[in-house]
């Protein structure tokens, strides 16, 4: 047989680029990833879900890198090895990529049906949803794509509408009235993760607000002082608060005040919440907008329901229940509205602005200070306090079984530093609001009466056969938080409520969670709750949380400061490998990655 020619000749150079999308393609093509040993011991992680408008970010890139570590590593050793992908439908965020979308050419939302501007970003979803998706393969991560999940996929939407009915029929889901994040960009209400603190040049004013019936501080004084960085919010103020301890003014505890402008009567309360040493010790309350304020006020005994609101969505004054702002504040946005109440109670005939005095003796109307203002992360304006009817879960008692499974030991975090900091939050956790004020999502499955009576079923059949015959019904327009559906990940990925599921059967509890610590209460905390309450069970057996990759002064990424470092850019130039040994190498338990 004579010798056959050498007709490809060796690259003289590596070409990451071409060997690794070669390979990658012949692993997913042969069904490498997908887990087919049925005899063998599974070994199961989920991925945090992307967002499905999102893009490969380095965070991605170390969380993604040290998940494909672990399950090559388990199916090497001969496990049943399943690591499940998949997208969230991100609320917010994908409703606004639509709509700005639709901005760009002249067109808007509300100039659909709910229906059709539903269609329209599935649309979206079918044209632009995949990009996260095709770059976690250039990544190199070796994901069950046959089985690629998205939480808004007719199975899963089954599995989060049946969450809901049976929290409320188990009476761990309710409707209330409290304060939420409110974003008046994209009038909803939005989680804590998606507040921004930023530092903001503020005012810090003092005003005189008089006593009535003639009553008088043990100073002599007709008057109390009280300090704000947001005068507008007098308009709604309710009462004013002194600590109990506080002897300068015990004389005045139970008596009134006549706020200016409104002319409302208020009283003065004792609160823990004042503190001597603050300013002058006195704190205006204002519990319809502000969440310090709304705790004072339910501990004062006003209900929720009876608080002033002085907002609209748009965050302009609207008239509160008693009627008693001045029509010239009506319809004003609340920054003009702050300047319009600061400039009344300046008046020479009101007299109840009380000036700063700076170092040099100069006369001001306020003290400048750096204030820590709260704006929404994807809205970009600053998020108001508001008072709006919404739902809740119960999230004290759904807390119990987790906190008992990590102190047991049946649920170890990794590392176990991390065990104080997810005690301390479980164990004084708040009610867990998951309705927002969108069209894109999971639609509450709670209808209406004319008469307010609410009706929670699966379907709108179901509900009606609750209301009864000639009721007429509407439905909740909101949908859910998608923490609220997110929290399913780990089993209704895997076929349930399915009865029988196979999946369900055999990768459930998942072996293993690895995320970054920043959403340790919103997403896993919450898949134990769910995991617990649902399954019975505990979702994994062990939970790692990784650190943050930072840039190289300590600070957060962020496009905005331009100091972002793009994974594609890394594996373009020099290989998905050459990344993924670098994030590897630099992850220790838990602690932060600088990178330059």
């Amino acid at each position: 047989m004579g010798r056959v020619a050498m007709t490809e000749t060796l690259n003289t150079t590596f070409d990451p680029a071409e060997i690794e999308a070669r390979w990658y393609a012949h692993w997913e093509a042969n069904g490498c990833f997908r887990p087919d040993r049925p005899d063998a011991e599974p070994f199961t992680i989920v991925n945090p879900p992307p967002n499905v408008t999102g893009s490969l970010h380095i965070g991605h890139a170390l969380d993604n890198t040290l998940q494909d570590v672990v399950i090559r590593y388990e199916r090497l050793r001969g496990k049943d090895a399943l690591w499940v992908v998949g997208t969230d439908h991100a609320g917010i965020a994908t409703q606004m990529v639509v709509e700005r979308q639709m901005e760009a050419r002249g067109d808007k939302r509300t100039n659909y049906a709910r229906e059709d501007f539903i269609a329209k970003v599935w649309e979206w979803k079918a044209e632009s949803g995949g990009t996260i998706t095709n770059q976690l393969r250039r990544l190199g991560c070796s994901m069950d794509w046959s089985r690629e999940q998205f939480t808004m996929d007719p199975h899963f939407t089954r599995a989060v509408i049946k969450t809901f009915v049976d929290l409320y029929n188990d009476g761990l889901i309710y409707r209330d009235k409290r304060l939420v994040n409110w974003d008046p960009k994209l009038k909803t209400a939005i989680s804590d993760l998606e507040v921004e603190t930023r530092e903001v040049k503020g005012s810090f004013w003092r005003f005189k607000y008089p006593l009535a019936d003639g009553a008088l501080t043990d100073a002599g004084d007709d008057h109390l002082i009280v300090a704000t960085t947001r005068p507008e919010t007098m308009l709604a103020d309710m009462a004013v608060a002194v600590n109990p301890a506080d002897e300068r003014f015990a004389s005045v505890v139970g008596k009134h005040i006549v706020l200016p402008i409104t002319g409302r009567r208020i009283p003065i309360i004792a609160d823990e919440h004042a503190d001597p040493e603050l300013g002058s010790g006195c704190v205006k309350i204002t519990p319809g907008h502000d969440f310090n304020d709304f705790e004072v006020g339910r501990r004062a005994g006003i209900a929720a329901g009876e608080m002033l609101n002085m907002l609209d969505a748009d965050a302009a004054v609207c008239q509160t229940a008693d009627g008693l702002i001045p029509a010239e504040f009506i319809g004003l946005d609340r920054f003009e509205a702050r300047k319009a109440v600061v400039e009344w109670l300046k008046r020479p005939e009101v007299n109840c602005l009380v000036p700063h005095i700076d170092k040099d003796g100069n006369e001001h109307d306020a003290e400048p200070r750096v204030i820590q203002t709260p704006f929404g992360d994807r809205g970009g304006v600053v998020i108001e306090p508001w008072l709006t009817d919404q739902w809740y879960v119960n999230a004290a008692e759904l807390a119990k079984k987790p906190i008992e499974a990590v102190r047991s030991g049946e649920v170890q975090i990794v590392p176990k530093t991390w065990e104080k900091t997810f005690f301390n939050w479980m164990e004084d956790i708040q009610p867990w609001c998951v309705s927002r004020q969108l069209w894109w999502g999971h639609r509450i499955p709670a209808w209406f009466a004319d008469d307010g009576r609410c009706f929670v079923a699966e379907n709108e059949v179901a509900a009606q056969a609750l209301a009864g015959e000639g009721i007429t019904l509407r439905q909740d327009e909101d949908v859910l938080d998608t923490w609220f559906s997110s929290a399913l990940w780990p089993f209704a990925t895997l076929g349930w409520p399915e009865e029988g599921a196979p999946l369900l059967a055999k990768h459930y509890p998942n072996s293993l969670l690895i995320s970054g610590f920043d959403i340790l209460f919103f997403w896993d905390a919450r898949m134990m709750m769910m995991g617990y309450y649902l399954m019975g069970e505990r979702p994994w057996d062990k939970l790692y949380l990784h650190g943050l990759v930072r840039a190289s002064d300590g600070a957060k990424m962020s496009k905005s400061k331009g100091n972002v470092v793009d994974p594609l850019g890394l594996i373009d130039q020099y290989g998905a490998d050459a990344l993924r040994f670098f994030m590897a190498a630099m992850e220790s338990q838990g602690r932060d990655i600088k990178m330059d």
